[in-house]
């Protein structure tokens, strides 16, 4: 497996991670507090303010999904893997970093740090972007 590809999994890993935890809170409110399965806010602020962390985290890996599992993506399928395979682990550390920082606190600080996190992420997608623009128009 690649690198690129290894981090294909890792990002899609960490997402089913934070859709567990979600949907494993929820279900343990049901049974202890009989809470009903259709009255949770899709954003978790009727739970706790983890709760609505949790959410927004979650929210926020699958709203980077589309150029960062898009980009990886395209460079495997048209065989261009070496653009991406240097920083993909690098983009999914920033990813579960970023996520981190949001689930333990909203202080400036941490979302300062939150946002730099996802500075990083956006800044290697733009790399990307650009050496396989650059790859597509030197032919």
């Amino acid at each position: 497996m690649t690198t690129t590809a290894l981090a294909v999994l890792a990002f899609a890993a960490w997402h089913l991670f934070l859709t567990g935890l979600i949907w494993a809170s929820r279900a343990f409110l049901i049974v202890t507090t009989g809470k009903a399965a259709n009255s949770f806010k899709p954003d978790g602020t009727d739970v706790s303010p983890f709760s609505a962390r949790l959410c927004r985290a979650h929210a926020n890996t699958y709203e980077n999904a589309p150029y960062i599992l898009g980009l990886m993506l395209l460079a495997l399928v048209t065989g261009h893997g070496a653009i991406t395979d240097g920083l993909a682990l690098a983009v999914v550390g920033a990813r579960v970093l970023q996520s981190l920082i949001h689930l333990a606190s909203t202080s400036v600080m941490a979302v300062q740090a939150r946002f730099l996190f996802f500075v990083i992420q956006w800044g290697i997608a733009v790399y990307w972007a650009w050496k396989m623009f650059s790859m597509s128009t030197a032919a």
